[in-house]
């Protein structure tokens, strides 16, 4: 059976609807009219929707922005590059100082709307044609409708919303932005469909499954500290679902390590020559990685990239000396070019350390450009982040500290070996214990500063303004588009 993240590359006839939410280029609209397909004409088989969802997937590998500035936002990190002006967009959320003119933050708004676009085109025409199977399409279709807008009501708040249908011209002047409790129950049903539609075992390597649908279900309700319902879901995935954490953390972020027993959702990616600079969201290959690699590095293991997103220095040091995730999480590039005579140039904002969980590895990179063809997955969904989330649920929630301590010291465990370093304290001190966990165990994973803002612990990212900083800004095009049907986010 083929990989979805080889077919995934296969159907470039499918960028059907706009990259943008209501703006795409000459160059794109050209490319769609050479193939001279009519929507209302398509889904006459099973292929045609397959098809579309291979479409509706794409969009995924676009969230690499996503996770880096989720790293950058946060205290975890420094946004690094050259210079102070090198990606200003990126510096500009390093530093809170973002507003909305920012062309980053306006890749996020545009790439994540074109997923719930091409997600809405199949769900348009869900009805047209019946075939045998035709649910689990429309489940995976759903599920990554709740993905993509949980990542757009994470970044803004606020969201229009369409229902079945695809976003056209004109709608940003009609349709509201729709509350954050709508969107969220839109995310609900989407994602309760697809859990009730889909198996454990996807019919490809890459595709979404149950286990999947509950996870981001669990997820969205923690989001909402709806605390009961997410930790039933997460608990029945924890006790019924095939997951289970690698016994050596050291190899989850390896070639080898991609899609195991670990791994609930990841982002597909390969080594297929796909993109330019001038079209990163078209890269079939991680952009992310090569923007995290080592400036100007030679020597063994790794590859040269951009120096983005660093570690600082009191994220190496939130780790004990013996936690064994530090050093595979975080590379001391000091130490590494002592030990092993490699070179490497300082960049701006140089700390010293690079996010060693996403930086290139050598013989990763087949074909095309070093920084746009790494195939290093993303892992959106770990089943370590599952407990955590579940150990999170149970304590917030006064459900039971008991079960809390259960998930949080099996992190724990295999992060230092033995159960000498297990917690034992309840209430408010569980709290604490568990989000510095969720900090250690999925630091360079881009949650930090999601996990700070829905926890109310903003205040310790520098920079960051109680009140404006929970959510970021609509691009300016947007607002000035909808002729004042939306009204921009506090504080910007």
């Amino acid at each position: 059976m083929k990989e979805y993240k080889k077919i995934i590359t296969s159907v470039f006839t499918l960028l059907l609807v706009s990259i943008g939410f209501y703006s795409c280029s000459d160059e794109f609209l050209d490319e769609v009219e050479e193939y001279n397909i009519d929507s209302e004409t398509y889904f006459n088989s099973e292929q045609e929707y397959y098809n579309a969802l291979i479409g509706a997937y794409d969009l995924l590998q676009a969230t690499y922005v996503n996770a880096m500035l989720g790293e950058i936002a946060s205290d975890n990190t420094l946004c690094g590059g050259e210079s102070a002006t090198d990606v200003l967009g990126f510096q500009q959320v390093d530093d809170m100082i973002h507003n909305p003119v920012n062309s980053n933050l306006r890749d996020i708004w545009n790439w994540m709307f074109a997923g719930v676009n091409r997600a809405n085109y199949i769900l348009e025409f869900k009805d047209k044609t019946d075939f045998e199977g035709k649910n689990v399409i429309i489940a995976e279709a759903r599920f990554l409708r709740a993905y993509y807008h949980f990542e757009l009501v994470k970044w803004f708040g606020a969201i229009p919303l369409k229902g079945d249908e695809r976003f056209v011209r004109g709608d940003e002047k009609i349709i509201p932005r729709s509350p954050v409790s709508e969107v969220y129950k839109t995310i609900e049903e989407d994602l309760m469909f697809a859990v009730n539609n889909l198996s454990y075992t996807a019919p490809q390597l890459g595709r979404a499954t149950k286990g999947a649908a509950q996870a981001l279900l669990g997820k969205a309700y923690l989001y909402q500290d709806k605390f009961t319902q997410a930790a039933n879901v997460l608990e029945d995935l924890i006790n019924n679902g095939p997951y289970d954490l690698v016994d050596d953390y050291s190899i989850i972020f390896e070639h080898e390590g991609e899609n195991g027993i670990e791994s609930v959702f990841e982002v597909q990616y390969t080594d297929v020559e796909g993109a330019g600079f001038d079209c990163l969201q078209c890269s079939e290959g991680n952009v992310a990685v090569g923007f995290n690699g080592i400036r100007n590095y030679s020597g063994p293991l790794f590859e040269s990239g951009f120096s983005f997103n660093v570690p600082t220095q009191e994220t190496y040091d939130a780790f004990d000396e013996d936690d064994l995730r530090r050093d595979i999480a975080i590379l001391d590039i000091v130490a590494w070019a002592n030990d092993t005579g490699a070179t490497y140039a300082e960049g701006y904002e140089h700390t010293g350390f690079f996010n060693r969980k996403y930086i290139a590895r050598k013989g990763d990179l087949n074909t095309g450009d070093a920084n746009l063809t790494n195939p290093n997955n993303y892992r959106s969904i770990r089943f370590a982040d599952v407990l955590l989330m579940a150990a999170e649920a149970l304590n917030r929630g006064g459900i039971s500290d008991s079960r809390a301590l259960d998930y949080i010291n099996r992190v724990r465990r295999r992060a230092f070996g033995d159960e000498d370093h297990d917690v034992s304290s309840t209430g408010a001190a569980l709290t604490d214990a568990i989000l510095t966990e969720r900090r250690l165990e999925l630091v360079g994973e881009g949650h930090r500063f999601f996990d700070l803002v829905r926890t109310g612990r903003g205040v310790v990212i520098p920079g960051f303004t109680t009140g404006k900083n929970e959510l970021f800004p609509v691009p300016i095009e947007e607002i000035q588009f909808s002729q004042g049907n939306w009204s921009q986010n506090e504080g910007y």
